[in-house]
């Protein structure tokens, strides 16, 4: 399943119906992930200063990837230093 996300509360969304449709409960998924259950819990609750580093890990841990698409304008307008990287 493929879902636009704009807001942390999207990504809360996302992990929360992803660790019900695999089975785990919130601490579970804090222990395969190697963050507290707090964290879940406020990442579940969409919060928005989430340390991005957790995330991705909590993201791993639930098989889920992060793809970001840049605007078809941002190449021609990007300095070099950034298009070439």
């Amino acid at each position: 399943m493929r879902k636009r996300t704009v807001t942390p509360s999207d990504i809360g969304d996302i992990v929360r119906a992803t660790r019900k449709d695999v089975g785990l409960r919130q601490h579970e998924l804090a222990g395969a992930a190697g963050v507290g259950l707090r964290f879940i819990v406020d990442l579940e609750a969409g919060k928005p200063t989430a340390q991005i580093g957790k995330v991705l890990q909590v993201l791993a841990a639930l098989g889920c990837s992060v793809e970001i698409v840049p605007p078809p304008e941002a190449d021609a307008t990007a300095p070099a230093s950034v298009r070439d990287t």
